[in-house]
C-alpha cells in the first residue's frame, strides 16, 4: 500500500487538540524560522526519518507536516509502509496552516543579517 491520506490545516488542528501528535518533517533552520505552535509536536527532519521513525508512536493518530507538503507526502507513505496505518499528510504544509491562520511561532524578523548574526548579537548586547 503505498497511498497517504490527507487532511487540511484546520481538521489537523482539530485532531491535534483530540490527542494527534504533530511530526515536523522540516529541516531545523526552517522550524527556527516558523513553526507550528501546538501543544505537541516532535521535530523529525525527512532525511533522518528512516533511522527515527520507531520515535513516533504506531498505536496514535500522526499527522505529518513540512513547509508545502511534498516531504510530508513522502513521509506519510514511508510511515504507512512501516505499519503507521493511522498516519496523514497535512495538506500544503505551514504555508497553508499559516494562510488558514492557525497559531505559528515566529522568530522575529531582523531587517538585515541572517540568523547567525542574530544569535551573535544577542549573545554580545
Amino acid at each position: 500500500m503505498n497511498t497517504a491520506h490527507e487532511v487540511s490545516p484546520t481538521k489537523a488542528l482539530a485532531m491535534i487538540k483530540k490527542g494527534a501528535l504533530l511530526v515536523d518533517v522540516r529541516q531545523p533552520r526552517e522550524v527556527a524560522k516558523k513553526s507550528f505552535d501546538v501543544s505537541e509536536i516532535l521535530l523529525i527532519p525527512v532525511r533522518e526519518l528512516q533511522k527515527r521513525f520507531h520515535e513516533i508512536p504506531v498505536d496514535r493518530k500522526v499527522i505529518i507536516a513540512c513547509h508545502v507538503g511534498n516531504r510530508g507526502l513522502m513521509a506519510t507513505r514511508f510511515l504507512v509502509n512501516q505499519g503507521y496505518s493511522k498516519a496523514v499528510n497535512m495538506q500544503q504544509g505551514i504555508v497553508r496552516w499559516e494562510k488558514e491562520g492557525l497559531p505559528v511561532k515566529s522568530e522575529l524578523k531582523a531587517k538585515s543579517g541572517s540568523w547567525l548574526m542574530q544569535m551573535l548579537k544577542k549573545i554580545g548586547g
